[in-house]
């Protein structure tokens, strides 16, 4: 599959937590940092995401904001 995004990171899945529409996905790309994602329950299913997975972290953003 290829796509637009040109931020592309590789890290593998250290706990998933449910919620009631959305669940919460962490992902270790090395280093110590860990990436947190929010996305549905259903698309967790439909990936069958499990802790252990090795994915692709992909960035597709229109801003990034920084507060202090």
């Amino acid at each position: 599959m290829k796509i637009s995004a040109r931020n592309q990171i590789s890290g593998t899945i250290v706990s998933i937590t449910p919620g009631a529409v959305n669940g919460t996905v962490k992902i270790d790309i090395g280093g110590g940092n860990i990436v947190t994602s929010s996305i549905t329950e259903e698309a967790i299913a439909d990936l069958a995401l499990v802790p252990g997975d090795t994915v692709t972290v992909i960035v597709k953003a229109s801003d990034v904001l920084i507060g202090k």
